[in-house]
């Protein structure tokens, strides 16, 4: 059973000590059970003058951990699945890109699959908008973790779009631009002639940002040359059709609708915005891109209607859908700009109006899947595409159940950079969904009311990757879809696209994210009517090819190009400029170190980003590139410029034990120059003291410093401790004594004595606040049931803790599931002593 209470005051959160709470064997009735390994209660609070924390540890025996084989349904931690899904996700994903991906066979270089999938249905071609996206997190990926491999995927890629561009299809060809609208060819790059949705116009948008995203990757390593030389060419040309097509209609990404899309028209917004910046990188001209900018982000607002506060995602059409559609979440996280902050005009995942809409979207299938039967409001459901969707019978997608995580977790990201959270009347049922007390307000970082929704909704959060990871088999294979009644996969295997979904989604998770796309400089809405402006292009086939070894360098100064080159070979003259220093700088944690299933890697520090030192705050990195031959853990913080701190890693086992790396505290500079992106690559620092074997033994004895060890003794009145129905006297008060090192000993220890009932009293020497406890219990019979809080009480007994109205009764799950209850604040607002009565458990004074 593990528990944590937590309370919070503006002070730090500092550790103690922790006991353990032991049982004897068995009798009737089954006494309170609390033994060694591997679960824990944990009681963590904050004092009103120095903080506390109270740790007491009880842990329940002859109880297995969970197994990770199943029949149907795989439970197991997610910080666990995410571990050991990602290196399957990211090798299922390559293998679908050709020539040489296992699972794409007769495909051409660079060329991504959707699916292997040849017949029911027939996934195997490439789709424009598809392989965009794929390669969207494959260039960000590579911006975080540099990968020689990945490099020359990701140029093999912009050379297969080179060559499709020119290929003449069923939509047009490159002459006047209409080619590029062509939504799908066959894996060898061939037209596809049969009858489909044509055009969609989302893909050069989308095409254009994937290399804007290596070009400036280019540009930040000193290799311009190339950008211009190998970059542009392709990349003019999509440029040129959004301006010249954004004004027309259109299919949709789910090809069914022929209109105009949200998520096409922020695309295009996108791309013309990035494609202004990085023109401008490199010396070139983003013809009449900053004129038609405007006005696509003019238009995108049109698609949002305040009856019903919520994304109308196609419009101009008549097809007697509601318009809540996967498309706008999706759009939402496409557009997700990490220094965008919560603008509702680009639909950023932290705005009003994206949380509005992912309320209004989400809450449309609780009702029409069966799998998503009795899911209270507030808790995470299965998403499709759409309500009304008849593909396959209308299912849930994993894609789209993982994007309506991927875009909360956006937000927290961007919260966290705002430093506070704005609740409006718009985006005011989305909170209360999660936290009854939201109101309306501005609610500031370090506050309670902040603390508490951004815990709510990191929960909410994950409890949609839980929902994927519930229907994903025990493979790890994802396919497009998933049964709405039984959970079973459906329609095509293997997705390339659900993988990508996947992975973008646990990055985001553990704060890793891409670069800033500069929204902030094409967020203004123009006032009065929208234009129409569009302007015929100019088109031409692009020869492409890219010099060996340009690994990460020194990147350049901030240069303005003054010469044309064409080819790979000719550099442009650069004229350096000044730039500002950025406040801030992404620093990407890239960590090696070897874990087992159900170990996430930590990083703690002495900044406030980095926990302040307090390892509950510590913050996970990715095992998103975990591969057997490259243990890396990574993760992307956006620090202050020129901060320098001290910190370490950790290793967090499933049960909550901490493993420290050894000694000395690594120590790091912010970089203040005009880089915006920085990269720390280290190893785990191994010490005598620190075992990794698989017998899973760690040497505790430094997971916090000596001094916050003893400090906090004063605040706890040891000789007041009273624990009734004990076996051994005193043995309630000595398993409070335990320091720090001792907490994990099997003695001393406490057992309950004539029956299952426990009465423990704790008196503090200062004033407490409380806020939530964290209960995981157990599947076995002895697991306590029922836990009564009461608080400045030192008149209790059993009888009276038996008729006495407890402050609150916390009814406890017989599940080795992790559950987050909340406390009553207003009721534990002033708590000088807390007494808790272990009532009952789950034997019913049944003999064993």
């Amino acid at each position: 059973m593990c528990s944590m209470i937590r309370v919070q005051d503006s002070n730090p959160l500092y550790k103690s000590h922790e006991g353990a709470l032991h049982s004897a064997p068995s009798s009737s009735p089954i006494p309170l059970r609390l033994f060694h390994n591997p679960f824990t209660i944990k009681f963590i609070m904050f004092g009103l003058g120095p903080a506390l924390l109270v740790s007491l540890l009880a842990f329940q025996n002859a109880l297995a951990l969970p197994g990770t084989s199943r029949a149907h349904i795989e439970k197991r931690d997610l910080d666990s699945w995410i571990t050991t899904q990602s290196p399957y996700s990211l090798t299922k994903l390559l293998c679908n890109i050709g020539a040489d991906g296992c699972a794409a066979s007769g495909a051409a270089s660079g060329a991504v699959v959707a699916s292997p999938s040849k017949s029911s249905p027939d996934y195997w071609y490439t789709w424009s908008r598809d392989s965009a996206l794929v390669f969207k997190y494959l260039v960000d990926r590579l911006g975080n973790s540099y990968d020689a491999s990945l490099q020359t995927k990701i140029q093999n890629y912009i050379i297969s779009q080179a060559n499709l561009q020119g290929v003449t299809n069923p939509s047009g060809s490159l002459d006047t631009g209409a080619g590029l609208g062509e939504p799908k060819f066959n894996v060898d790059l061939t037209a596809f002639t049969g009858a489909w949705g044509r055009p969609q116009r989302d893909g050069p948008a989308l095409r254009a940002e994937v290399l804007i995203g290596y070009g400036n990757w280019l540009v930040d390593n000193g290799y311009s040359a190339t950008a211009v030389s190998s970059i542009w060419p392709v990349l003019v040309n999509d440029l040129a059709y959004v301006v010249q097509y954004w004004n027309q209609g259109g299919f949709d990404l789910w090809e069914e609708v022929n209109g105009n899309s949200f998520f096409t028209t922020a695309s295009q917004h996108r791309a013309l915005v990035e494609g202004i910046a990085f023109a401008a990188r490199i010396g070139k001209t983003c013809n009449n891109c900053a004129t038609v900018a405007p006005q696509i982000l003019c238009y995108q607002q049109y698609y949002w209607t305040s009856n019903g506060n919520y994304i109308i995602s196609n419009i101009n059409v008549n097809n007697g859908r509601t318009g809540k559609d996967a498309n706008s979440i999706l759009t939402s996280i496409h557009s997700f700009d990490p220094a965008g902050g919560c603008d509702a005009a680009t639909f950023q995942p932290c705005s009003d109006r994206a949380l509005a809409n992912h309320k209004s979207v989400t809450d449309s299938f609780r009702s029409v899947y069966s799998i998503n039967s009795g899911i209270a409001q507030g808790v995470a459901v299965s998403v499709g595409r759409y309500s009304e969707d008849t593909y396959y019978n209308g299912n849930p997608w994993y894609l789209a159940t993982f994007a309506a995580a991927e875009q909360l977790y956006d937000a927290l990201y961007q919260w966290n950079a705002v430093g506070a959270i704005a609740i409006t009347d718009v985006s005011l049922a989305f909170f209360k969904d999660l936290y009854s007390s939201a109101a309306t307000g501005t609610y500031q970082k370090g506050s309670t009311q902040y603390t508490a929704i951004v815990a709510a909704v990191k929960t909410y959060a994950d409890g949609y990757m839980t929902k994927a990871q519930a229907y994903t088999p025990s493979s790890g294979a994802l396919a497009e879809q998933y049964d709405r009644s039984s959970g079973s996969p459906l329609s095509a295997a293997d997705l390339t696209w659900s993988y990508a979904a996947f992975l973008s989604a646990s990055d985001r998770r553990a704060g890793i994210v891409p670069a800033s796309w500069g929204s902030i400089n094409g967020n203004t809405v123009p006032s009065g009517t929208c234009g129409n402006s569009a302007y015929t292009g100019s088109y031409s086939k692009a020869s492409v090819s890219f010099p060996a070894n340009q690994t990460p360098g020194t990147a350049a100064p901030t240069s303005t190009a003054t010469g044309t080159a064409t080819g790979t070979t000719s550099a442009p003259a650069s004229t350096s400029t000044s730039c500002v220093v950025p406040a801030t700088v992404a620093v990407t944690f890239n960590e090696v170190v070897t874990t087992v299933v159900g170990q996430t890697v930590k990083i703690v520090g002495s900044i406030s980003q980095l926990g302040s030192w307090n390892t509950a705050n510590a913050i996970a990195l990715s095992a998103s590139g975990y591969t057997s031959s490259n243990h890396l853990w990574s993760i992307a913080l956006n620090l202050p410029s020129g901060t320098t701190f001290e910190y370490k890693f950790i290793n967090v086992a499933s049960n909550g034990a901490v493993t420290w790396e050894s000694d000395p505290n690594r120590q790091y500079t912010v970089p203040a120059t005009c880089d915006t992106t920085a990269t720390v690559a280290s190893s785990w620092n191994h010490g005598h003291d620190h075992s990794h074997g698989d017998d899973g033994a760690h040497d505790h004895s430094d997971d916090i410093t000596p001094a916050i060890q003893h400090s906090l003794y004063q605040h706890i009145d040891f000789d007041a401790i009273t624990t009734l129905n004990e076996a051994v006297a005193g043995s309630g008060a000595a398993v409070v004594k335990k320091t720090w090192a001792e907490r994990l000993e099997d003695v001393p220890e406490v057992e309950s004595d004539a029956d299952e009932q426990l009465l423990m009293h704790i008196p503090f020497t200062g004033q407490i606040k409380l806020h939530s406890i964290l209960i995981r219990t157990s599947l076995s019979p002895s697991a306590p049931r029922t836990l009564k809080l009461f608080i400045n009480r030192t008149d209790i007994d059993f009888d009276v803790a038996t008729q006495l109205p407890p402050t609150q009764t916390l009814h406890l799950s017989q599940t080795s599931e992790i559950q987050d209850i909340p406390i009553k604040r207003a009721l534990f607002g002033k708590v000088q002593s807390l007494t808790m009565f272990f009532e009952d458990n789950f034997g019913e004074g049944d003999e064993e």
